[in-house]
């Protein structure tokens, strides 16, 4: 009898104990790859795609006007949902990650909060993270088969799904191989943005890609379904919103919004419905970030957010619909994707966009392999290579300016540089310095060369960036003066060029190639650094500067400087800047030892994939 007891007793602790548990919202991440928010009707009535599990999800919820991940590739997007964190401050803003990032101190991954507080935690199955951390540590699963259907009875829920239907693979052999015929969406119906030319492959693309979004759609009811089936829906927040911008060209990697603005609805169960600012059904324009959704989730499960993280709240207790909408600030990066380098930075502040380029004689158009199996691009640049292009779309293929700011509410898809304007003077100087004080206030380590970070920064990121404030405060500076008139600021650049830190002489180069002619009374000091420069990368950047400007063939000095090296992102840096030398000059021909530079990588299969593209380019 008393045995009986004290199972009876046992039993009912275990109920209590799951309904206690289950006194914490069920939350659910269901995120679509590769799309930005124009694509879907939610945002765009007249020609995005219909969702209707989507639009579901939105009539009993919130959508968000403006949402934004801060990255527009997978693993630096990825590693921002992570965290919490702005990826220039921690280390995580390559893409793919040619060294594993450290974790700041003191910050764990989000799904490690929701573990300790009681959550059974599942990812399905993505992870393309850039920290250095164990995935099936910091989830209790995490595989394709990772499900909240095997949590304890009564266990709250973290679950995570990441659906591939609109990513950009997709684009790749399946569109070339897909019959017409098999289009829901019919090419000739669908508007094509002004800067791609409007061709059969274009449309074809478009009409594709609508087509995956309806194939994601149907795999998002399904997911609700099993919700639906286990009882689930009055209990669980869900959020469902793509990993960064779409897939076409121009897009992904891009900061534009077409490669930052992201579809995000929120689901609101009755149970929890004040825990949100809003009602179900209504849309919201307050500004929200990627960094901001782990301080959310955080938040919404009364889990204390860590002070390491850099974003804000904004679903939960003591968030205020009032001032959610006054939120109008957003920042994106862009570094290096896979092997092709740049260094681009944006803020958006209500409709204004502002844009810096800060290596502007790059084009956005470089060749990038994974990109280039996408017939869009290689049509694309087929086309400007014939001259068939207007001045929007042949852009992409040109320098571009050091500053840009576009009115986004007049201008969506950024094609009309204000900078120039004196009627918007004020507004450039205002978002130039918000800005420049953004990404000094989080010490922005690409200032360095990543080959560089990897050397000095690897063990504490954020530490490093703290220490080198001042510092990384003067390269900012010298970058800067690529902004105004050469006359002003050529003795400023004189000193930089002669100081006795590489990184100044480094970002001196940058500028002069930036201001291009105007800067050839700067050509003796540029050919001594190629001859006597200590610092390799410095040397790069003179050699580049002397061959932009038509002073000095680079063929001989760049094998030179990748012969002697047996830096792997290095060389990835040397064969960005003859990539694009041989971009401008099809003539250049590069003599390159592709055994000798291979064996640098040293087994990592992500460098000597970078190194071989760079390569077989260069060999064409």
């Amino acid at each position: 009898m008393i045995k009986k007891a004290v199972i009876l007793f046992v039993v009912f602790l275990l109920i209590i104990e799951g309904i206690s548990a289950q006194e914490k919202p069920n939350i659910v991440w269901i995120t679509t790859e590769d799309n930005s928010a124009r694509w879907l009707r939610l945002y765009d009535a007249e020609n995005g795609v219909p969702m209707p599990n989507v639009e579901k999800l939105a009539d009993h919820g919130l959508v968000f006007n403006n949402a934004f991940s801060n990255g527009a590739v997978c693993s630096v997007a990825r590693s921002t949902l992570l965290t919490g964190c702005y990826g220039p401050r921690v280390g995580s803003q390559f893409h793919r990650h040619a060294f594993a990032v450290p974790m700041p101190n003191g910050l764990k991954t989000y799904p490690e909060y929701f573990k300790e507080a009681g959550y059974y935690t599942a990812n399905c199955a993505k992870t393309d993270y850039n920290f250095d951390v164990d995935v099936n540590g910091i989830w209790d699963a995490c595989s394709k088969q990772a499900s909240f259907r095997n949590r304890k009875p009564g266990q709250p829920f973290l679950q995570v799904w990441s659906l591939q239907d609109t990513h950009e693979s997709r684009m790749h052999k399946l569109l070339d191989n897909r019959d017409e015929a098999t289009l829901i969406t019919r090419p000739n119906s669908v508007k094509i943005y002004p800067y791609h030319p409007n061709t059969p492959a274009f449309r074809k693309s478009y009409a594709h890609y609508y087509d995956k979004h309806r194939d994601d759609d149907k795999r998002i009811g399904a997911l609700i379904q099993q919700l639906e089936e286990d009882d689930l829906m009055d209990n669980t927040i869900i959020f469902y919103y793509g990993d960064h911008g779409g897939t076409l060209p121009r897009s992904k990697g891009y900061i534009y919004e077409s490669g930052l603005q992201v579809p995000f609805v929120v689901y609101i169960p009755e149970k929890w419905k004040h825990l949100f600012p809003a009602q179900a059904g209504e849309r919201i324009d307050g500004f929200v970030s990627f960094v901001d959704f782990a301080p959310t989730i955080l938040n919404l499960a009364g889990i204390e957010v860590p002070k390491q993280m850099d974003g804000i709240p904004f679903l939960g207790e003591g968030v205020k619909l009032s001032k959610l909408n006054k939120r109008e600030e957003t920042y994106g990066h862009a570094d290096r994707f896979d092997e092709k380098y740049d260094l681009v930075r944006s803020y958006r502040k209500g409709k204004y966009k502002y844009m810096r380029s800060y290596q502007p004689f790059n084009i956005d158009g470089l060749y990038n392999d994974y990109r280039y199996q996408q017939v869009g691009y290689k049509e694309w640049r087929s086309l400007y290579d014939a001259n068939k292009l207007n001045a929007i779309q042949s852009a992409f293929f040109e320098k571009r300016a050091p500053e840009a700011l576009y009115d986004i509410e007049a201008d969506p898809h950024e094609t009309v540089n204000l900078a120039a304007d004196p009627a918007y003077a004020k507004t450039l100087a205002k978002m130039r310095k918000g800005l420049s004080q953004q990404f000094l206030s989080i010490n922005d380590l690409s200032f360095y060369p990543e080959a560089y970070l990897e050397k000095e920064a690897l063990e504490n990121p954020v530490q490093f960036g703290l220490d080198h404030h001042k510092e990384i405060a003067e390269l900012m500076a010298i970058a800067d003066l690529e902004l105004k008139p050469f006359n002003e600021v050529k003795s400023d650049i004189k000193k930089a060029l002669v100081s006795t830190n590489p990184w100044k002489r480094y970002w001196a180069l940058i500028v002069c190639s930036s201001f291009g002619e105007e800067a050839k009374e700067f050509i003796p000091e540029a050919k001594q650094i190629v001859k006597n420069d200590s610092e390799v990368l410095v040397k790069l950047r003179a050699a580049e500067y002397l061959a932009l400007i038509g002073e000095q063939n680079p063929v001989k000095i760049f094998e030179t400087l990748l012969s002697n090296n047996q830096n792997p992102l290095e060389i990835l840096l040397i064969l960005n800047s003859a990539t694009l030398l041989k971009t401008l000059d099809s003539d250049l021909e590069f003599v390159l030892n592709a055994e000798a530079l291979l064996k640098t990588g040293g087994g990592d299969k992500n460098k000597e994939k970078w190194i071989q593209r760079r390569i077989e380019f260069l060999s064409l």
